[in-house]
């Protein structure tokens, strides 16, 4: 009798729970990897290193093999996931002061002014977290809490910027704050020990808001672009890819303990979770080293418009919600996270300025017939535009290319190049002179863009400007000692 009793509680206590999920919106997770290659992990060909959790959320969610970010490297590309804009949109693309990545004591960042995915999932009641790196600003005025965050833990940019003196300017960087809100908590802070406190401190975050609506952002640290990522004892010299392989490990072990831990919580058939990467790995000039990592099959190296700049290992789960095993080839962007969580959450975008993203829910959930949003996305390397894609179709314009072009040299006056990048899945094969038509289709595309978004030495008519203080950018102090 007792024990059909204990059964009746749980199976209320169960059903109970239930049915709060059912009646709220969903709950949303975002791993956001820093310099993670399209082949890095084994649900996208990797055979060096080992992802069983990765395989396992996999198995049970749905993979997105054209998933692109907008930028071949961080502070434009995170920018386009906070906002759902492209950064020549939004102005962090470049600035005069640190060219097109924040440093730190920049006087800019993400402006104030633009709306942001957590303060659009605030507006409908959410708890909003960030755990990792920011690197849209490191001033208070442009800090996560200032930009729709309730709790930020981590460090304002990369953690490659560590103390020393920058040559561009001279100033002197401080030592690597790790932050919670506003306040920094230690400097420098312990780069091997990120991914497991970053782990540590999301997960009781998470078990904190598991009663409400919650949306927690996870831009982790790693592998990062230093040429020797770090990971923790537990996990340093453990892989067969030396320290990339191990940050990638250790990073697969992190989402292991999430997806574990929202099972245990009940809440894992309410949570929509994506994994993703902020740009592809830098990869080494020998293509068999793989101790930068790896974008195979995909062309190029990351900080370049690039298919393995761009296109980025995507996986998105949520049990019983997105088809368990399954796979997505359609055109999507980090640009699209905002329009569909606000959609999923009931609210609305924006609807004072342009958002370049789409709502792609049909597309996470597996709709019969469901297609990607996209007549056309474009490829900038920072103010210059360098491709189009329509379709299955990637077109590199006629540039004066520099050296961050993927295809061409330096220098180089330069023909258009046209690619199956469906088909063609290297990019091997310039197929421009058999499509004139196709050319001059994205040709024309790409002066939609130039008007819109800018174009070397052109501003575009839709562009608005970074956030920029008026006095001297000032380092974040240790709260402990004022140094």
């Amino acid at each position: 009798m007792r024990y059909f009793i204990l059964l009746l509680i749980t199976l209320g206590a169960t059903l109970s729970n239930a049915h709060a999920t059912e009646s709220r919106p969903p709950n949303f997770i975002v791993i956001f990897c820093d310099n993670l290659g399209y082949g890095d992990i084994e649900p996208f060909g990797s055979t060096l290193h080992r992802t069983p959790n990765l395989n396992r959320m996999a198995e049970e969610g749905r993979k997105f093999t054209h998933f692109n970010v907008t930028a071949g490297v961080c502070t434009p590309s995170r920018s386009s996931l906070i906002t759902g804009c492209y950064p020549q949109r939004v102005g962090m693309h470049t600035n005069p002061r640190d060219g097109w990545v924040l440093r730190p004591l920049s006087p800019y960042g993400l402006n104030p002014n633009e709306v942001t995915i957590a303060e659009v999932l605030k507006a409908q009641g959410y708890a909003t977290g960030m755990v990792g790196k920011w690197h849209l600003g490191d001033q208070p005025e442009f800090l996560p809490t200032r930009q729709g965050f309730d709790w930020f833990f981590g460090v304002p940019y990369s953690d490659d910027m560590t103390e020393r003196v920058w040559k561009k300017d001279g100033s002197h960087w401080p030592p690597l704050p790790l932050m919670e809100n506003e306040t920094v908590i230690e400097a420098p802070c312990d780069r091997d020990g990120l991914t497991k406190r970053y782990t540590e401190r999301a997960m009781e975050w998470i078990a904190e808001h598991k009663d409400e609506p919650f949306f927690l952002y996870f831009p982790q640290a790693m592998p990062g672009s230093t040429s020797t990522p770090f990971s923790s004892p537990d996990f340093k010299g453990k892989s067969k890819n030396g320290p990339w392989g191990d940050s990638i490990e250790e990073l697969d072990w992190s989402m292991g303990v999430m997806l574990d831990q929202l099972e245990e919580l009940g809440i894992a058939e309410n949570t929509f979770v994506i994994w993703t990467s902020d740009n592809g790995a830098p990869i080494n000039p020998d293509p068999a080293d793989l101790s930068r990592g790896s974008n195979r099959p995909l062309h190029g190296r990351g900080y370049t418009t690039s298919e393995g700049a761009f296109r980025v290992p995507t996986i998105v789960w949520q049990p019983g919600k997105v088809p368990a095993g399954t796979v997505c080839n359609e055109l999507t962007t980090t640009m699209d996270l905002l329009p569909t969580f606000a959609k999923l959450a009931g609210g609305t975008v924006p609807t004072d300025r342009i958002i370049d993203g789409h709502d792609i829910a049909p597309l996470f959930y597996g709709e019969a017939g469901a297609k990607t949003p996209y007549e056309a996305f474009y490829y900038y390397h920072q103010d210059e535009l360098q491709a189009v894609r329509s379709g299955p179709w990637k077109l590199f314009l006629p540039v004066k290319a520099t050296a961050q072009h993927p295809h061409y040299k330096p220098g180089q006056a330069t023909e258009p190049l046209l690619f199956n990048v469906v088909e063609d899945i290297a990019s091997e094969h310039n197929v421009a002179a058999d499509h004139p038509d196709v050319v001059k289709r994205l040709l024309a595309l790409a002066e939609v863009a130039r008007e819109d978004l800018g174009d070397t030495g052109r501003p575009g008519k839709g562009q608005r400007g970074p956030g920029k203080i008026s006095g001297e950018a000032k380092p974040q102090l240790l709260a402990s000692t004022g140094k």
